[in-house]
């Protein structure tokens, strides 16, 4: 794939709202088969389109895009075949250093920038505060929808606010209990939501997920101030490590390490594996693969 490839397809997957890391060779110094301003799209499931190096780089670029994506923070990446003790694990989350044997001499320099669609947020409702919710997601980063009841399949979100004022109310805070949202808010007063709740518990629902009254108990009175209770509410919740274990890590494949260089391997599909005594090996490349058939030969 050409540079241009690589930046319609990162264009194509932002558009289809997957999520993805693109990473840009800056700096290589020779010998190394990367140049500067190669590219490619790496995928949550450890896929890789474009280039940016030889079989042992991009062993490492797999497995720090992973984990690039899961912080949701871009980082510079510099793989190199020299190490010091200082360089081993050396990350700050900004600048990663990762020690390769592998490679021929030459040292390679990539910025890891992920890219994720923006978090939605499903409002149930024509209230004024539905419409200030719908107003105001978008200014902290969410794509707000008009909650409709087409069935729990087509409601995929994580964040769910009902504010119908005591319209519908039932039917849909079960479809968002159908649905996977880690999130629903209830926007009503603690009586009547109560109320409506203990009618869904009746009925052998789980309400852990509800949130009733919805938001922050920041002392709003303005539909305005109510809508910003919930998403500050939100945010919270998102920006949370559980919530982030729950909906990202399940994602990824997992890594394991080559026993013979010690390197980070994303255990995928494309991994070199070797069985030996019911357990698998994995390496970052066949030559890793070779010498581990010989030392267990």
């Amino acid at each position: 794939m050409t540079r241009i490839d690589v930046m319609d397809r990162a264009a194509e997957l932002r558009r289809q709202r997957v999520p993805f890391v693109l990473a840009t060779v800056v700096r290589a110094q020779s010998p190394t088969s990367a140049r500067p301003g190669d590219c490619a799209v790496i995928l949550s499931d450890g896929t890789i389109e474009g280039f940016v190096g030889g079989s042992c780089a991009l062993t490492t670029v797999k497995a720090e895009s992973l984990r690039v994506l899961s912080r949701e923070s871009s980082a510079l990446l510099i793989i190199s075949p020299h190490s010091t003790q200082s360089d081993e694990n050396d990350s700050d989350g900004e600048v990663i250093r990762a020690f390769n044997p592998c490679l021929s001499g030459g040292t390679l320099e990539m910025f890891l920038e992920p890219s994720l669609p923006e978090p939605t947020i499903v409002i149930y409702g024509d209230s004024p505060i539905a419409q200030a919710l719908l107003d105001a997601a978008a200014v902290v980063g969410f794509r707000p929808l008009e909650g409709t009841f087409m069935g729990s399949k087509e409601l995929e979100s994580d964040f769910v606010v009902i504010a119908t004022h005591g319209i519908d109310e039932e039917p849909a805070l079960i479809e968002a209990l159908e649905s996977k949202a880690s999130y629903i808010g209830l926007v009503a007063s603690k009586r009547r939501g109560a109320g409506v709740l203990s009618l869904l518990e009746d009925k052998g629902y789980d309400l852990s997920r509800i949130k009733s009254p919805a938001g922050l108990d920041i002392g709003g009175r303005t539909p305005g101030e109510i809508a910003i209770s919930i998403l500050a509410e939100i945010v919270t919740r998102r920006n949370s490590r559980s919530h982030r274990a729950e909906t990202l890590a399940p994602n990824y494949p997992q890594i394991g390490i080559d026993p013979i260089c010690g390197m980070d391997v994303v255990i995928d599909a494309s991994a070199i594996t070797v069985n030996l005594g019911g357990i698998d090996y994995y390496f970052c490349c066949n030559g890793c693969r070779v010498n581990f058939q010989k030392q267990h030969s």
